[in-house]
């Protein structure tokens, strides 16, 4: 697994990009975001022992957000399936943290999906245009 040192400000990924890494931060911190219609949405910011772009491991699809760091960081990089397995065999503690973070953010889109379903049913929330 390689290690990549980031300074405040750099950009570790942006939104729209194809790559296959997630990061775990050793050192500094980072800002995940995205941008719609010109309006900037921070979605977290992480410290020491978090990650972030683990889905790009499971997904080929484009970066969903940007990841900024805050602060210098230290980043593990890990770019395959076999590598992540490896790191959690080795980081049983991380393992477990790893599991209820994906746990919560799960549950959080659980919660939006729902709460749109819910406008959806009542006439909120409208998909497409009728109009032919």
């Amino acid at each position: 697994m390689n290690k990549v040192q980031v300074p405040a400000g750099g950009i570790i990924f942006r939104e729209g990009e194809l790559n296959n890494a997630m990061y775990v931060i050793l050192s500094g911190s980072v800002e995940v975001y995205f941008t719609r219609k010109n309006v900037v949405q921070r979605l977290a910011i992480m410290k020491k022992g978090d990650f972030f772009g683990e889905m790009a491991l499971f997904r080929s699809l484009p970066r969903t957000a940007t990841a900024k760091a805050i602060l210098d960081c230290e980043l593990a990089v890990i770019e395959s399936k076999q590598q992540l397995e490896r790191f959690l065999l080795n980081n049983p503690d991380f393992s477990a943290k790893m599991v209820r973070i994906l746990a919560d953010r799960l549950a959080n889109t659980n919660a939006i999906l729902i709460s749109k379903l819910d406008e959806y049913a009542s006439g909120e929330l409208e998909f497409g245009n009728s109009e032919a």
